[in-house]
């Protein structure tokens, strides 16, 4: 089992010392580092700021947003960083949901896996720069017909074979496209005890394939720390999406909490976030992360390792960084 430091995307700016949290991770030999966007700091940029002060850990963006860039400009930006960095980027990227593509990017969301599809093919197609880059496809055209545009092949060579693409994917057909297409699957919201239908929605996967999943981890007496994530829990099942449309509530409800998330939604959309946080089951919270005394995270644990997971993703204090690498590696 890897460990990852999920620093995620902001909210009123860059937390105070996150370079040093970087470099702690890289000192207690963490493999990974993750970014993320949605609709404020993008992904790359804080990135390529921070990556450039280490040397040795590895750099993903989890998710760069589909429908934020061209597949060739994701490309691009991906060998870019790659050469930086001496071979140690990780292209993590995703649909992201309905709200923040049409509302941010004013972009129809419709066709996901398609778009998926076609993207992730330009993608391979200029890591690999076997010739000039074309698609057929309806979503990303290249080159744009009736135009003076023809098919280019991409300037920069790669390092490498390509840097690795991974999947940020919540849905059943979602994550099978991960294990057909990508290298890696990043899981947002994941149960070792769904194992099992995580391994058959994953299906045939490329040799070496990871997956990367992202992990509370607070440590404490249970239902203190049990209450610091609930918060977080009512935001993303109650009001990431609208109530017909909530791919985070979707994962909840297949692991068996349907009332629990009906409730939750019901709150927060009237306005009652404290109802909706306290509506979160401990029971949902111990099946997505990992909590309490280190003792008790210790034997939890073990669920994970014996899961598809291949890398916890988590965040936290330096001193919950060193106690997850004394637990953990």
């Amino acid at each position: 089992m890897k460990l990852g430091l999920s620093l995620g995307y902001w909210t009123r700016g860059p937390a105070p010392g996150t370079l040093e949290m970087v470099l702690e991770a890289e000192r207690l030999g963490f493999d990974s580092a993750w970014t993320a966007e949605a609709y404020g700091s993008d992904a790359l940029t804080p990135l390529a700021w921070w990556g450039a002060q280490t040397e040795r850990i590895k750099l993903g963006t989890a998710i760069m947003q589909l429908s934020a860039r061209a597949p060739t400009a994701t490309a691009m930006a991906a060998l870019s960083v790659d050469h930086l960095s001496g071979g140690r980027f990780i292209a993590g990227v995703g649909v992201s949901g309905p709200q923040v593509v049409e509302g941010w990017y004013g972009a129809p969301f419709a066709k996901p896996l398609a778009r998926t599809r076609e993207y992730v093919g330009i993608m391979r197609q200029v890591f690999a720069r076997e010739g000039p880059v074309t698609n057929d496809g309806p979503h990303y055209p290249l080159p744009l017909a009736g135009g003076l545009g023809k098919p280019l092949k991409p300037s920069i060579h790669p390092l490498r074979a390509g840097p690795p693409i991974y999947l940020a994917a919540e849905g059943p057909k979602n994550i099978a496209l991960a294990g057909e297409l990508c290298d890696g699957w990043l899981a947002l919201f994941f149960s070792p005890n769904r194992d099992d239908w995580y391994r058959e929605a994953l299906g045939e996967t490329r040799d070496g394939f990871e997956v990367a999943a992202t992990v509370p981890l607070v440590f404490g007496e249970v239902e203190a720390a049990a209450d610091t994530l609930r918060p977080m829990y009512a935001l993303y099942f109650g009001g990431m999406g609208a109530r017909s449309a909530n791919f985070h509530a979707d994962v909840a409800a297949r692991l068996g909490y349907e009332d629990a998330v009906a409730a939750v939604q019901e709150h927060y959309l009237a306005g009652r976030k404290d109802d909706a946080a306290a509506a979160i089951p401990l029971a949902l919270i111990d099946d997505l992360a990992l909590i309490g005394p280190p003792d008790r995270v210790r034997d939890r644990l073990a669920a994970w390792e014996e899961s598809v997971v291949t890398t916890l993703l988590i965040s936290g204090s330096p001193e919950t960084l060193r106690t997850a690498a004394e637990i953990v590696l």
